[in-house]
């Protein structure tokens, strides 16, 4: 194998045209494109630290056939129509993905997703937008493809330890993605583009036999002694199968629930809640990439900033999540009267606003474990959401404030213009959260305004609340087989079962899942 590695560090225009950037590759390389087999295009990142902001590029051109694995493969999934079930809960991206791994091994998928599909799930988003009409089974958070259908679909992970992250990077692409995903640092697919890609997802599993059902809430569990053999529905549908990967996502409070009052073992789990802070995109990008205005090829800028509060002798992080450049804040509450906000971004991220969730950390002391145990970061949840609501109005309208008088405790006069379409109400979000909370969140605020000149200012607001950030509880699982602790076939998985944290972690958490399923049915993994 003859091979040629480069390093290349370009101007936007360069890095991000793709008919500039294969010129500059043979360029550098110094070969003619006729003795290139293949370009393997491996890397570009941003780099914002000069006074220049630059784009290094890391390609592989190989002069003669490149090895299996960096062309990008083809994924086949053989006819499972006959083949021995295993019942999915949820459609979201590790439901999704198990359901695909489950059909490569040779196992029929039975996907159950209590909401719509995205094409009529679009309808109940515009209600809750609109008319403040939450659909406790198809909103923001439950529906095909899960939350993470109507979100940035960011693609990168700190999981890669858990699985085959350019496999479900190529699993994308060959669903509709673009190819780019393979190659920048930190890939998305936009929430405008993320559905037709979840519905080609959804046709890959049926063609190959597997069944994928709508409207399919579980509302029971079917056990024989200490084994799970398969779910009940709402509408009195029974589904079994050699196995259960429960995969409902991390808002699934009813499942919770459920499993609670079944005796099923859940334990209360680190999460953490705060704010949405919404700035205009412009200012994001003056701080980061020190100029006023990116131009046409530089993409529209993050940022991710945390800092160490300490109060009453108690340290907690704040920091920064799922930044939205060029995004919107969107309604994410599941049942009336609660307000959650969360991000979304389209693939362009072309809007004026940027937004990032502001969130501090909850710890299994600051709960009431002794009044509500494993499910007591769930009520902590529920009743801040209600109280959102309830300051705001008992809408979908959300409290908001501008970010340089929330830090001097002052309530807002006017609000700014905003993407959130359910519209914003001036309140004092000091009064929203307890003191401690409130404090930890000025601190954050100042120290980030220190590290980002410029960030904190009136020209910012806070929209609350942030509090979805991951699962509150999990579902423990045996570290080997994947298998509950102490019910077996059944297998708690992705970010509900507090496993995962994101698009990326939970499908690759999926596949594991659909593995270990595969393994207990006598089917032998590869």
């Amino acid at each position: 194998m003859r091979k040629k590695e480069l390093d290349l560090v370009l101007a936007p225009e360069v890095a991000f045209d793709a008919a500039q950037l294969e010129h500059e590759i043979f360029k550098s390389a110094s070969l003619n494109p006729k003795d290139v087999t293949y370009v393997h295009r491996v890397k570009r990142s941003i780099d914002a630290r000069g006074r220049q902001v630059l784009v290094r590029v890391r390609a592989d051109l190989y002069l003669d056939n490149p090895p299996a694995g960096v062309t990008s493969p083809i994924y086949t999934y053989p006819d499972v129509s006959h083949a021995k079930q295993v019942v999915i809960v949820g459609a979201g991206p590790a439901g999704l993905f198990a359901a695909l791994r489950c059909i490569e091994l040779g196992l029929k998928p039975i996907v159950l997703e209590r909401g719509k599909d995205v094409r009529s799930r679009r309808r109940d988003l515009a209600a809750i937008n609109k008319e403040h009409t939450v659909n406790p089974d198809s909103n923001y958070c439950f529906g095909e493809g899960g939350a993470g259908t109507y979100s940035d679909g960011k693609l990168y992970t700190r999981s890669k330890k858990r699985g085959d992250l350019e496999r479900i990077l190529q699993i994308f692409v060959q669903h509709g993605a673009t190819p780019d995903i393979l190659f920048d640092a930190h890939p998305h697919i936009g929430t405008n583009k993320l559905p037709k890609i979840i519905e080609a997802i959804r046709e890959t599993v049926r063609e190959a036999g597997g069944e994928v059902h709508f409207d399919q809430r579980v509302s029971d569990f079917i056990l024989e002694q200490d084994e799970m053999r398969g779910v009940v529905t709402s509408d009195g549908h029974t589904y079994l199968g050699e196995s259960v990967i429960l995969a409902t996502g991390h808002s699934a409070r009813d499942i919770f629930e459920l499993l609670h009052t079944k005796g099923i073992t859940i334990e209360a789990k680190p999460f953490a809640m705060g704010v949405r802070v919404e700035h205009q995109q412009r200012l994001i990008d003056s701080i980061q990439y020190k100029c006023e205005d990116r131009g046409p090829y530089l993409p529209a800028s993050s940022y991710a900033l945390v800092h160490q509060t300490h109060y009453n002798n108690k340290q907690r992080g704040i920091f920064s999540f799922c930044m939205c450049p060029g995004g919107f804040i969107v309604p994410s509450a599941t049942a009336p009267g609660e307000v959650v906000v969360n991000g979304m971004s389209p693939s362009r991220r072309d809007s004026r606003f940027s937004n990032s969730g502001i969130v501090v950390a909850i710890e299994l002391e600051d709960m009431e474990l002794d009044k509500y145990g494993p499910l007591a970061g769930l009520r902590m949840q529920q009743a801040l959401e209600q109280k959102a609501c309830e300051m705001a109005g008992g809408t979908q309208a959300a409290p908001a404030q501008l970010l340089k008088d929330f830090t001097n405790r002052k309530k807002s006069k006017d609000l700014l213009e905003t993407s959130y379409q359910p519209g914003l109400v001036s309140v004092d979000i000091n009064q929203l959260f307890s003191e401690e909370m409130a404090y930890r969140l000025r601190e954050g605020f100042k120290a980030f305004g220190n590290k980002m000149r410029g960030y904190l200012t009136n020209e910012a607001q806070i929209v609350g609340v942030e509090s979805r950030t991951s699962s509150p509880v999990r579902v423990p699982r045996n570290r080997e087989t994947l298998e509950h602790v102490s019910i077996k076939r059944l297998y708690p998985c992705g970010e509900g079962a507090g496993y995962a944290g994101g698009i990326v972690s939970a499908a690759m958490d999926g596949e594991r899942c659909a593995e270990m399923a595969a393994l207990k049915a006598g089917v032998q993994v590869g």
